[in-house]
């Protein structure tokens, strides 16, 4: 029993100390937006580096109210996560859906601070484009997607164009959040505070809250959430400035929210509002 509980620290400080515990990228995609009747264009975007990334981007039918840029979480790709947003393109919507290095067809190995070279490499894709409006963007991002997100709003050079940021099941920092699962384990709860010390706190995401405003923030969780308690929203949510919401979401897991119909139209109802302004 110790030498298990030696082997699983040991385990759980490599992942610490290294992209995997973050980063579980998939390579091969289990379907493309054809397969579920919408349109798409297989893009390619050149990162700041020169790695070159994948992207899908789904047109709405008609002129569009706005563009968003998803950011997907921390597993498989944009095929799987594609599930979250296909509902966006018939009620209105530009999507970008963006694999950061390493995931899908993206060149690389995937960083928290590569995937803020690749966030903005995208935005700056979208801002390029002639077809849609590049007043309009609304950054939408999930999990790890939102922890990334947060940062970049908060320093990006084209704050002026992003009109709204919504953040789905984010944590407040990368070092808080393997903390916490360390001391779920009694096998780790010992370790917790040392080897959660070999994990960055560098693009912190409440750190970046605050200064989100004047960009309108909202903060979406399930409250049934057992990968990232609700209390990471709610805590982000008090560092943030107006203007700003959270929606606690009754029933919902981890990232599940959307796929509520009634958040849905709530999400829809919000976006035109912050449009209209």
């Amino acid at each position: 029993m110790l030498l298990r509980a030696v082997v699983t620290v040991l385990v759980v400080a490599h992942l610490c100390s290294c992209s995997g515990v973050f980063f579980q990228p998939k390579r091969t995609w289990v379907r493309t937006p054809t397969d579920i009747g919408l349109r798409y264009e297989d893009v390619r975007i050149k990162a700041a580096d020169g790695s070159t990334l994948s992207a899908w981007f789904l047109p709405a039918p008609q002129k569009a109210n706005a563009t968003l840029l998803f950011l997907h979480g921390n597993a498989e790709n944009i095929s799987t996560h594609i599930a979250a947003v296909h509902w966006l393109p018939p009620r209105g919507f530009n999507v970008l859906l963006l694999d950061y290095r390493g995931y899908g067809a993206s060149e690389g190995q995937p960083t928290v601070a590569g995937a803020q070279q690749d966030i903005d490499s995208a935005m700056r894709y979208l801002l390029a484009r002639r077809d849609i409006d590049p007043s309009r963007i609304i950054v939408l991002a999930q999990s790890l997607g939102g922890a990334l997100g947060l940062h970049y709003v908060a320093h990006s050079a084209y704050r002026e164009q992003i009109r709204g940021v919504i953040i789905d099941s984010a944590f407040i920092g990368y070092r808080d959040i393997a903390r916490e699962k360390l001391q779920r384990s009694w096998l780790t709860w010992l370790f917790a505070v040392p080897l959660s010390l070999t994990v960055t706190e560098d693009f912190r995401p409440i750190d970046a809250a605050p200064k989100i405003a004047p960009i309108p923030l909202l903060l979406i969780h399930g409250d049934r959430d057992v990968v990232v308690p609700v209390h990471h929203s709610e805590w982000l949510y008090d560092a943030a400035q107006q203007p700003k919401e959270v929606w606690i979401v009754p029933g919902a897991g981890h990232i599940q929210s959307l796929g509520q119909a009634e958040v849905r139209e709530r999400l829809v109802a919000w976006l035109q509002v912050q449009l209209a302004k």
